[in-house]
């Protein structure tokens, strides 16, 4: 096996910035990744994007200073190729347009901004997936949206991205018809299928594997997630960020995120979920291989 190539992946959330470092590696003509490095940034764009339509200078600060360093991180790792991809919060800001320019001329990094669609797409860009015969429905929680993509016989049979998520909920911009139009998408599209097998992305319900203690390796039970989360609202911020070794940024979320998981879990009768702990900037790897 021969390390032929690092590649970088960018994910511009809506709650948190993300840079995963890959390497590429060779052998008998087929291509293998592993992670190198991933790297976390805090800055909560959605609260600005969603609050009040468009990014605040200090963060429009705070996000260019973030690619700058991320751009100098590439540079030390040798990365040869890259994609940094920008979702809710982007898209939702009036300002975006200026804000990806500014980052390209301060950092050098170009920012495509994406559509839901696409999003979900790239998301399910795994090939621990691409099992023939069985039914997939992939359930990604984010800070600004929520993605349902349902797999089928390896191939995409529905997609929808829902204006819903941890950072929209903590501000309360999540009206009943939000979730009214998220019950009518997964009655119309998804309960038509039998034997579908959930898989929970994003970072809060890995979070919420880890403490619920589950095996890694193994679904999470139903059962197991609501204790969890009952346990989580039980708790004070204090003993979620010393006892659980909880990012700041994620304790306000992590129980909002966890609801819309229970949400689909109870219209679904699902009993358990999957949780690969993968994302986009998983994906979007995969992307990058696809030109090789």
């Amino acid at each position: 096996m021969k390390l032929i190539k690092k590649f970088a992946t960018i994910d511009i959330g809506s709650n948190a910035i993300r840079l995963l470092i890959s390497n590429i590696y060779k052998k008998d003509l087929k291509l293998f990744t592993t992670k190198n490095s991933l790297i976390r940034v805090p800055v909560r764009l959605g609260q600005d994007a969603f609050k009040n339509g468009k990014i605040s200078k200090i963060n429009i600060t705070r996000l260019i200073d973030t690619m700058k360093s991320f751009q100098l991180l590439m540079k030390i790792h040798d990365v040869e190729k890259y994609l940094a991809y920008g979702t809710s919060a982007l898209r939702s800001s009036s300002n975006s347009e200026h804000i990806i320019k500014e980052i390209s001329k301060k950092s050098g990094i170009n920012v495509e901004i994406i559509s839901g669609s696409k999003e979900a797409k790239i998301i399910t860009n795994n090939n621990e997936f691409l099992i023939a015969k069985k039914t997939y429905c992939f359930l990604d929680v984010g800070g600004g949206s929520t993605e349902l993509i349902l797999f089928k016989n390896n191939k995409l049979f529905a997609s929808k991205s829902f204006k819903i998520g941890g950072v929209r909920l903590i501000n309360d911009l999540v009206n009943s018809s939000a979730w009214d139009k998220l019950e009518l998408w997964i009655s119309e599209n998804l309960k038509i299928h039998k034997n579908i097998k959930l898989v929970g992305l994003g970072g809060n319900i890995n979070k919420i594997f880890k403490i619920s203690g589950n095996n890694i390796g193994s679904p999470l039970k139903k059962t197991l997630l609501d204790i969890t989360i009952d346990n989580l609202v039980q708790m004070s911020d204090f003993d979620k960020i010393i006892k659980l070794k909880l990012n700041p940024d994620r304790v306000d979320v992590i129980v909002p995120a966890g609801k819309i998981y229970q949400f689909v879990m109870n219209k679904l009768n699902s009993k358990e979920i999957l949780v690969p702990k993968i994302g986009l900037a998983d994906g979007m790897v995969f992307e990058l291989l696809k030109k090789l």
